[in-house]
């Protein structure tokens, strides 16, 4: 792990000296969510003295107008594939500043109507290569089949397109090595959609880790829980087999490689390490009625170079605690769901500065001092911090803040939070998870395979 440090904290005399706003402020070193702090002291009302009377010259004094951001400089995107992750990127896009969805593209035409109710001004496209083909077209995201990307990625970048692949960026090894180093090559940006990335919530979870507030980490774990079929119905054989792609075990990754690589790529990244081994298990425990042929439960566990375990497991059966990530050291552990988190001391844990104004959230029989990214930004706002269960705008999710993030990449020329060579170390992660879930074994993973 990184010996990294966190930003000097302000001890707890200081916090106790100052008055709320001012321990609010300076909960920012620390990114917490403070506790509601009581009110002060009325003091005591002064005497009004006899107002002089103004001058006849004098005029009233205006405070100047506060400078403005001015709106970030517009990028022509288009999506390419219109699929439930494809209209949730057009959703996201539509909320992002700058983002002008100039063409929406999808060889099946019925989910046309559904990509132009987000977006009513774009062209609607049914081949890709006609959006490759359209000079106004700056950036393109591609959100088709997994096992579609290689065509698609490597035609964009032969195009001079700015390229957002949804992770994972391929289904083999090969098309995936092919994908990475073509955008090696490239001038423009190219970012894999390992969204959390670019995600502030695990960008400040990840300075914790780093600057040793959980000790020294011993472990991690995550899961994905959603009780669903995946199998969705169609008008024709034909198009009921190109929905339902990540039921052939021939085109998908399952439920590992599909939704799991994004833990699994946040345990690498945490880390700071790649796996040198996986042990995996998959059965078939739902009633699906031979639906499916891609286990509906996996497990698998990574072993790192210094004997740390990260451990994830999936499933379609149940959806108790949804989805989360944990890593736990020899001081706390810190947990991430969604756009929230929460950090869980041991009690002979060293003392934080900030605890004392921190909020305090339970859980069962714990307490988690709720971490919040954007606690400078609420300081700027006029507001404390934790006051209230302030919560993050629904439509900034991950994926958003993702998109944000490339679309300022493009801007400002510089490389995105997840390039080719980490969006292929998360593929090759989580393929091999994957196969030794399916093959109930361990595999120990050759550094070569991370090498393009």
């Amino acid at each position: 792990m990184s010996e990294k440090k966190l930003p000097e904290v302000v001890t707890r005399r200081h916090f106790l000296a100052g008055s709320a706003t001012t321990a609010a402020a300076a909960l920012v070193a620390a990114g917490v969510e403070a506790a509601p702090a009581k009110p002060a002291a009325k003091p005591a009302a002064a005497k009004p003295s006899p107002a002089k009377p103004a001058a006849k010259s004098e005029v009233a004094k205006t405070e100047p107008a506060k400078p403005t951001t001015p709106p970030p400089a517009p990028v022509n995107v288009a999506v390419i594939g219109l699929g439930p992750h494809g209209r949730e990127t057009l959703a996201s896009l539509s909320r992002a500043p700058g983002a002008n969805i100039v063409a929406v593209c999808d060889k099946y035409e019925p989910f046309h109507k559904r990509g132009l109710e987000v977006a009513p001004k774009a062209a609607a496209l049914s081949d890709y290569r006609q959006v490759l083909e359209r000079a106004d077209v700056q950036a393109v995201f591609i959100a088709t089949p997994t096992h579609q990307h290689k065509e698609i990625a490597l035609a964009a970048i032969q195009a001079g397109k700015h390229v957002y692949l949804e992770a994972p960026m391929a289904h083999t090894m090969e098309d995936g090595r092919a994908i990475a180093r073509a955008a090696q090559g490239s001038k423009g940006v190219f970012q894999v959609g390992q969204q959390n990335r670019g995600n502030p919530q695990h960008h400040h979870v990840n300075h914790f880790i780093h600057g040793a507030v959980l000790g020294k980490v011993t472990y991690g774990r995550g899961q994905w829980h959603k009780r669903d079929t995946m199998y969705r119905g169609a008008p024709s054989d034909e198009r009921m087999r190109e929905i339902n792609w990540r039921l052939d075990p021939a085109l998908s990754l399952g439920l590992i490689g599909e939704y799991g690589i994004h833990s699994l790529d946040v345990s690498n990244w945490f880390q700071n390490s790649l796996p040198v081994a996986v042990t995996g298990f998959s059965a078939m425990l739902g009633d699906w009625e031979k639906q499916r042929s891609v286990s509906d439960t996996v497990q698998c566990v990574l072993e790192y170079p210094i004997g740390v375990r990260y451990s994830f497991d999936a499933t379609h059966t149940n959806s108790y605690e949804g989805q989360f990530d944990l890593f736990g050291g020899s001081d706390a552990a810190v947990l991430l769901r969604d756009q929230r988190a929460w950090l869980f001391k041991e009690a002979d844990a060293p003392l934080l500065g900030w605890e004392v104004y921190a909020r305090k959230d339970e859980w069962g029989d714990e307490t988690g001092i709720a971490l919040v990214a954007d606690a400078s930004k609420q300081i700027k706002e006029g507001k404390i911090p934790g006051k209230e269960k302030q919560t993050q705008d629904p439509g900034k999710t991950a994926l958003y803040f993702a998109a944000e993030s490339f679309l300022n990449c493009i801007r400002e020329n510089k490389k995105p939070d997840c390039g080719p060579v980490q969006g292929y170390q998360a593929l090759v992660t989580a393929l091999k998870a994957n196969e030794a879930a399916v093959k109930g074994t361990r595999i120990v993973y050759q550094q070569e395979w991370f090498s393009l």
